[in-house]
């Protein structure tokens, strides 16, 4: 196979990629079909795999009671979304917090991959695809980073093996599914809601403290300075922004 040969294949085999990648964002962003998720829970010690082996599609219920709920306070109609659980995955997803952009393009590439590998490929077009990992709950834990990828439609989420976390769970896992949805972040580096955008309810008055988080924000704020966690989704808003960069 001559060299052009080869050029010319790897192009044909990007240009499909872009324009399945195209596709699929154009598809979940259209709002006219359900929404389909699917968890694939990774047990990541022998402590949270019994927890991981009782999950069901209704651990979930909130995110989409959530997004309809949500969807009608835009006056925004659409199909209840669906969310599915998936037998618990064994291999971890690939582990990298980006430096660069080329480093974010080579995570990106490698998460595709992965998913590839582990997921069904026909039945996950036009799907979101969350990957959530269980931890042990210990005192004072703090957990690696989550994200969310518009590029493939894909999540790596990291949360707590236990009942009593599930509603704050559901949260970071809504945030990251907003993500692949289109959305960005609306806190700045010291984890701070942005003003205005990562506010729920820019006319209170007085504007502290607010009563919701914004779900991109992540954090309710108290103050100029201060924010705390919200407990549950129902603690939580989609804002003018967030709803504008879904497509809603």
């Amino acid at each position: 196979m001559s060299r052009l040969t080869r050029i010319t294949l790897l192009l044909i085999v990007l240009a499909l990629v872009m324009a399945m990648t195209l596709g699929e964002r154009l598809w979940v962003r259209g709002w006219s079909r359900p929404l389909e998720v699917t968890i694939y829970p990774i047990a990541l010690d022998s402590a949270s795999a019994a927890f991981v082996s009782q999950l069901r599609p209704g651990n979930y219920q909130e995110i989409e009671s959530y997004l309809v709920s949500e969807g009608r306070r835009w006056k925004k109609s659409f199909p209840a979304p669906r969310l599915k659980v998936a037998q618990p995955l064994r291999e971890l997803p690939p582990h990298m917090q980006p430096r660069s952009a080329l480093e974010a393009i080579q995570y990106s590439l490698r998460l595709r991959w992965y998913g590839f590998r582990h997921t069904p490929f026909w039945a996950s077009l036009g799907q979101v695809r969350m990957f959530v990992l269980y931890h042990e709950p210990t005192f004072n834990q703090s957990l690696p980073h989550s994200l969310g990828l518009q590029k493939g439609l894909l999540g790596v989420v990291h949360v707590f093996a236990s009942d009593s976390q599930q509603a704050q769970n559901n949260i970071v896992i809504a945030h990251e599914l907003l993500h692949t949805l289109g959305a960005i972040d609306k806190y700045d580096a010291s984890g701070q809601p942005l003003n205005p955008q990562g506010y729920a309810d820019l006319h209170a008055y007085p504007l502290h403290p607010q009563q919701q988080a914004e779900i991109m924000a992540g954090r309710i704020p108290v103050t100029e300075h201060r924010a705390e966690m919200p407990h549950s989704l129902a603690d939580t808003v989609i804002g003018y922004a967030t709803a504008a960069e879904i497509g809603w």
